[in-house]
């Protein structure tokens, strides 16, 4: 009998450890599904949360993106400074900020006169020419029943008018434009100024393991978009000194608002150029139509050197991205969010290709294509 027991009792402390491995299996697994239950949650609930934000206040996040434009601009002058002298980030940014003070302020204490009387001057002219483009078309039978299909002169005008106050990203009327500004100022400033707890925050929400990836594709973004930027500055800069030149030298009035008109909205690929060449072509049919011809032509003509001169040469330095994608990304983003969506969608694209780049085609995929900003 004693041997019995003595048998029995290994027997019984394997099936006691047998339940206890089982208990702590099950327990194991328990813990485990709360954690995807967890993780599933909190991802659904930050599913939900992106979603209100984008339904309900998406021109929120374009002023944001609006600033933190400006400040990878303002970054990447700082660095190139910082490069070309040695001198601390923070003393860079000080001078990057007051050279670009002294340039706003001292321009427009050179040219605020002229610009504001052009630009007044200009106002008053579209519904003239506006008129005089009616008159002229009713001349002609085939264009007659288009001219009585459009609006009077006076309210096309007040339509081209409204524009500009309803590209505002989070405001509206004149003092939300300069309210807007001040925004984006502020916070690019603030964000160029100490970018590194902003970007450590963003990295702390990503799971330790994928902590050095984030910290990549972050730093690609900013190299996409600074390069894109400092290559649609020195475009801006082009555009806006030639057409001013050209108009000017074809005597069309109010070349200088034009021109800066121009430069402005060359900002937006594709659809900006054609937009800063309808107040010009109607500025020189108030003085004659075939003014207004050899205006349409400078317009064309500049969009063509640009197109196959100057950006070949900048995007050798800087990104290039497929025609085709931008003008998508343009007339989605205008559909969902207005004038301010299609000025931003260029740069979204470019986000959108570095993101699909590294964390589809090179991460999923495995396919070890080039980033934006390497090609």
């Amino acid at each position: 009998m004693l041997k019995e027991e003595q048998g029995q009792a290994p027997r019984r402390e394997e099936r006691k450890q047998g339940d206890r491995d089982m208990h702590a299996g099950a327990d194991g697994e328990g813990r485990q599904v709360m954690r995807r239950a967890a993780l599933f949650d909190t991802v659904s609930l930050l599913f939900v949360l992106a979603a209100s934000i984008i339904w309900l206040a998406p021109n929120v996040l374009l002023l944001i993106f609006a600033c933190i434009l400006v400040a990878i601009l303002l970054y990447d002058m700082g660095r190139k400074l910082r490069e070309w002298t040695g001198v601390p980030h923070w003393a860079a940014m000080v001078m990057v900020v007051a050279l670009l003070l002294l340039v706003i302020v001292g321009g427009g204490w050179l040219m605020a006169p002229q610009i504001a009387s052009q630009a007044t001057e200009l106002m008053q002219a579209i519904p003239l020419s506006l008129q005089q483009l009616q008159e002229s078309m009713a001349r002609h039978p085939m264009l007659e029943q288009a001219v009585q299909g459009m609006p009077p002169p006076e309210e096309l005008a007040k339509n081209m008018a409204s524009v500009l106050p309803k590209a505002g990203l989070l405001f509206s009327g004149v003092l939300g434009v300069l309210g807007n500004v001040a925004i984006i100022a502020f916070v690019g400033i603030y964000l160029a100024a100490q970018p590194r707890p902003y970007i450590d925050g963003i990295v702390t929400l990503v799971p330790r393991r994928k902590r050095a990836r984030a910290r990549e594709v972050l730093d690609e973004l900013g190299r996409t978009l600074g390069q894109w930027l400092a290559g649609k500055a020195v475009s801006m800069l082009v555009v806006g000194v030639v057409t001013t030149a050209g108009l000017a030298l074809l005597g069309v009035p109010l070349a200088l608002v034009l021109g800066i008109i121009a430069g402005l909205l060359d900002f937006v690929p594709y659809v900006g150029p054609i937009v800063a060449g309808v107040p010009a072509v109607l500025i020189a049919f108030t003085e004659s139509p075939a003014l207004a011809g050899w205006v349409a032509v400078l317009f064309l003509a500049i969009q063509i050197a640009e197109g196959y001169l100057l950006m070949p040469l900048i995007e050798r330095r800087t990104v290039s991205l497929p025609p085709a994608l931008t003008i998508v990304v343009q007339v989605l983003l205008g559909a969902l969010f207005g004038m301010a969506g299609v000025a931003l969608a260029t740069p979204l694209a470019a986000v959108g290709a570095v993101l699909v780049t590294m964390l589809y085609v090179q991460d999923m995929l495995g396919d070890p294509v080039k980033t934006p900003s390497e090609k």
